[in-house]
Protein backbone atom coordinates (compact mmCIF):
# COMPACT_ATOMS: atom_id res chain seq x y z
CA UNK A 1 0.00 0.00 0.00
CA UNK A 2 1.02 3.39 -1.27
CA UNK A 3 1.98 5.62 1.88
CA UNK A 4 -0.47 8.18 1.18
CA UNK A 5 -1.17 10.76 3.34
CA UNK A 6 -4.02 12.92 2.02
CA UNK A 7 -6.29 12.69 -0.58
CA UNK A 8 -6.85 15.77 -2.02
CA UNK A 9 -10.50 16.18 -4.56
CA UNK A 10 -11.86 18.57 -7.34
CA UNK A 11 -15.44 19.47 -6.27
CA UNK A 12 -17.09 20.74 -9.66
CA UNK A 13 -17.47 17.50 -11.84
CA UNK A 14 -16.28 14.80 -9.31
CA UNK A 15 -18.25 15.32 -6.75
CA UNK A 16 -20.68 18.05 -7.59
CA UNK A 17 -22.67 17.98 -10.66
CA UNK A 18 -21.82 21.56 -11.92
CA UNK A 19 -22.10 21.93 -15.48
CA UNK A 20 -23.44 25.80 -17.28
CA UNK A 21 -25.44 23.65 -19.34
CA UNK A 22 -27.70 22.72 -16.86
CA UNK A 23 -29.01 26.24 -16.94
CA UNK A 24 -28.72 27.14 -20.68
CA UNK A 25 -30.19 24.54 -22.01
CA UNK A 26 -33.12 26.18 -20.86
CA UNK A 27 -32.07 29.22 -22.47
CA UNK A 28 -30.39 28.43 -25.45
CA UNK A 29 -31.98 25.47 -27.31
CA UNK A 30 -30.26 25.43 -30.30
CA UNK A 31 -27.14 22.79 -29.75
CA UNK A 32 -25.13 25.06 -32.04
CA UNK A 33 -25.62 28.01 -30.46
CA UNK A 34 -25.00 26.99 -27.01
CA UNK A 35 -21.92 25.30 -28.18
CA UNK A 36 -20.82 29.20 -29.27
CA UNK A 37 -22.13 30.54 -26.46
CA UNK A 38 -20.16 28.40 -24.00
CA UNK A 39 -17.34 28.46 -26.00
CA UNK A 40 -17.23 32.44 -27.28
CA UNK A 41 -19.46 34.07 -24.65
CA UNK A 42 -19.92 33.15 -21.45
CA UNK A 43 -16.49 30.77 -22.12
CA UNK A 44 -14.47 28.89 -19.77
CA UNK A 45 -11.56 31.37 -19.74
CA UNK A 46 -14.17 34.06 -18.86
CA UNK A 47 -15.84 31.69 -16.17
CA UNK A 48 -11.89 31.43 -14.67
CA UNK A 49 -11.21 34.95 -13.83
CA UNK A 50 -14.40 34.59 -12.21
CA UNK A 51 -13.08 31.88 -9.99
CA UNK A 52 -9.55 33.30 -9.28
CA UNK A 53 -12.11 36.58 -7.63
CA UNK A 54 -13.05 38.96 -10.12
CA UNK A 55 -16.42 40.28 -9.32
CA UNK A 56 -19.74 38.76 -10.75
CA UNK A 57 -21.30 41.50 -11.42
CA UNK A 58 -18.23 43.13 -13.10
CA UNK A 59 -17.74 39.95 -15.51
CA UNK A 60 -21.08 40.22 -16.34
CA UNK A 61 -21.65 43.74 -17.14
CA UNK A 62 -18.73 44.21 -19.04
CA UNK A 63 -19.00 40.75 -20.93
CA UNK A 64 -22.92 42.25 -21.77
CA UNK A 65 -21.29 45.32 -23.31
CA UNK A 66 -19.24 42.96 -25.95
CA UNK A 67 -22.36 40.48 -26.02
CA UNK A 68 -25.38 43.04 -26.22
CA UNK A 69 -27.24 40.32 -28.03
CA UNK A 70 -26.69 37.59 -25.25
CA UNK A 71 -27.30 40.38 -22.03
CA UNK A 72 -30.12 38.15 -20.61
CA UNK A 73 -28.24 34.99 -21.13
CA UNK A 74 -24.88 36.69 -19.49
CA UNK A 75 -26.97 38.09 -16.96
CA UNK A 76 -28.41 34.49 -16.05
CA UNK A 77 -24.91 33.40 -15.31
CA UNK A 78 -25.14 35.56 -12.27
CA UNK A 79 -29.29 35.50 -11.25
CA UNK A 80 -29.49 32.29 -12.40
CA UNK A 81 -26.26 30.14 -11.18
CA UNK A 82 -27.91 27.91 -8.51
CA UNK A 83 -29.52 26.01 -11.76
CA UNK A 84 -26.20 25.25 -12.99
CA UNK A 85 -26.04 22.40 -9.89
CA UNK A 86 -28.40 19.90 -10.18
CA UNK A 87 -26.71 17.52 -6.81
CA UNK A 88 -24.13 15.47 -5.76
CA UNK A 89 -22.56 12.78 -7.82
CA UNK A 90 -23.67 9.95 -5.86
CA UNK A 91 -20.90 7.50 -6.99
CA UNK A 92 -17.75 10.04 -5.76
CA UNK A 93 -19.37 10.56 -2.61
CA UNK A 94 -19.98 6.99 -2.09
CA UNK A 95 -16.23 6.60 -2.60
CA UNK A 96 -15.56 9.51 -0.84
CA UNK A 97 -17.26 8.46 2.74
CA UNK A 98 -15.89 5.03 2.72
CA UNK A 99 -12.16 6.81 2.39
CA UNK A 100 -13.22 9.27 5.33
CA UNK A 101 -14.09 5.84 7.05
CA UNK A 102 -10.98 4.60 6.80
CA UNK A 103 -8.98 7.33 8.00
CA UNK A 104 -7.78 8.76 5.07
CA UNK A 105 -7.14 12.64 5.63
CA UNK A 106 -9.15 14.46 3.30
CA UNK A 107 -8.76 18.02 1.45
CA UNK A 108 -10.40 19.81 -1.79
CA UNK A 109 -8.69 22.12 -4.03
CA UNK A 110 -11.83 23.81 -6.18
CA UNK A 111 -11.88 26.91 -8.74
CA UNK A 112 -15.41 28.35 -7.36
CA UNK A 113 -15.95 31.85 -6.82
CA UNK A 114 -15.76 33.22 -3.68
CA UNK A 115 -19.06 34.77 -4.11
CA UNK A 116 -21.24 31.53 -5.06
CA UNK A 117 -19.17 29.05 -2.74
CA UNK A 118 -21.31 29.91 0.15
CA UNK A 119 -24.81 29.05 -1.94
CA UNK A 120 -24.20 25.28 -1.35
CA UNK A 121 -21.21 25.47 1.28
CA UNK A 122 -24.49 23.99 3.51
CA UNK A 123 -25.92 21.87 0.96
CA UNK A 124 -23.78 19.16 1.00
CA UNK A 125 -23.04 17.64 4.30
CA UNK A 126 -19.98 15.95 2.69
CA UNK A 127 -18.20 19.62 2.29
CA UNK A 128 -17.41 19.54 5.93
CA UNK A 129 -15.21 16.71 5.65
CA UNK A 130 -12.54 17.98 3.64
CA UNK A 131 -9.49 19.57 6.20
CA UNK A 132 -8.43 22.11 4.45
CA UNK A 133 -11.35 22.66 1.49
CA UNK A 134 -9.29 25.06 -0.45
CA UNK A 135 -11.48 27.30 -2.60
CA UNK A 136 -9.48 29.86 -5.34
CA UNK A 137 -11.86 32.54 -5.26
CA UNK A 138 -10.85 33.15 -1.42
CA UNK A 139 -7.23 33.32 -1.93
CA UNK A 140 -6.80 34.31 -5.63
CA UNK A 141 -4.88 31.92 -6.98
CA UNK A 142 -6.46 29.09 -10.06
CA UNK A 143 -5.35 25.61 -11.08
CA UNK A 144 -3.73 25.01 -12.89
CA UNK A 145 -1.63 27.47 -11.98
CA UNK A 146 1.21 25.49 -9.45
CA UNK A 147 0.72 28.72 -7.09
CA UNK A 148 -2.34 26.65 -5.72
CA UNK A 149 -1.28 23.59 -5.56
CA UNK A 150 2.10 24.90 -3.33
CA UNK A 151 -0.78 27.17 -1.20
CA UNK A 152 -2.53 23.20 -0.42
CA UNK A 153 0.73 21.95 0.59
CA UNK A 154 1.83 24.05 2.92
CA UNK A 155 -1.74 24.10 4.48
CA UNK A 156 -1.47 20.19 4.82
CA UNK A 157 1.78 20.18 5.81
CA UNK A 158 2.51 17.49 3.42
CA UNK A 159 5.26 16.87 0.20
CA UNK A 160 3.35 16.41 -3.08
CA UNK A 161 4.23 12.48 -3.71
CA UNK A 162 2.42 12.20 0.14
CA UNK A 163 -1.24 12.84 -2.04
CA UNK A 164 -3.32 11.39 -4.42
CA UNK A 165 -4.79 14.37 -6.55
CA UNK A 166 -8.01 13.56 -8.87
CA UNK A 167 -9.63 16.26 -10.88
CA UNK A 168 -11.51 16.00 -13.95
CA UNK A 169 -9.50 18.49 -15.48
CA UNK A 170 -6.48 17.37 -18.10
CA UNK A 171 -4.93 20.83 -17.45
CA UNK A 172 -4.80 20.33 -13.80
CA UNK A 173 -3.74 16.65 -13.49
CA UNK A 174 -0.92 17.79 -15.71
CA UNK A 175 0.91 20.59 -13.51
CA UNK A 176 -0.18 18.21 -10.29
CA UNK A 177 1.89 15.37 -12.25
CA UNK A 178 4.36 17.63 -13.04
CA UNK A 179 5.03 18.88 -9.78
CA UNK A 180 5.07 15.29 -8.15
CA UNK A 181 1.41 14.39 -6.77
CA UNK A 182 0.09 10.89 -7.60
CA UNK A 183 -2.20 12.40 -9.87
CA UNK A 184 -6.20 10.31 -11.74
CA UNK A 185 -8.33 12.21 -14.11
CA UNK A 186 -11.20 11.94 -12.88
CA UNK A 187 -13.73 10.44 -15.50
CA UNK A 188 -16.45 8.53 -13.48
CA UNK A 189 -17.02 7.25 -10.41
CA UNK A 190 -16.66 3.43 -11.41
CA UNK A 191 -13.33 4.77 -12.86
CA UNK A 192 -12.19 6.71 -9.59
CA UNK A 193 -12.80 3.24 -7.92
CA UNK A 194 -10.74 0.93 -10.06
CA UNK A 195 -7.99 3.94 -10.39
CA UNK A 196 -7.73 3.72 -6.33
CA UNK A 197 -7.78 0.37 -5.76
CA UNK A 198 -5.26 0.64 -8.21
CA UNK A 199 -3.38 2.14 -6.46
CA UNK A 200 -3.67 0.61 -3.15
CA UNK A 201 -5.97 2.82 -0.99
CA UNK A 202 -8.60 0.03 0.02
CA UNK A 203 -11.62 0.10 1.67
CA UNK A 204 -12.83 2.80 -0.58
CA UNK A 205 -16.12 2.68 -1.49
Amino acid sequence: MLNVKTLVFDLGGVLIDWDPRHLYRKLIPDESELDFFLSEVCSPDWNAQIDRGKSFQESVDGLAVVYPKYTKQIQAFCSRWEETITGPIHGTVKILEGLRGAGYPLAALSNWSAETFPKVADRFEFLSWFDPLVISGEIGLIKPTPEIYHYLLREINREAEECIFIDNSEANVQTAEELGFISIHFSSPEQLQVKLEGLGVLNCG
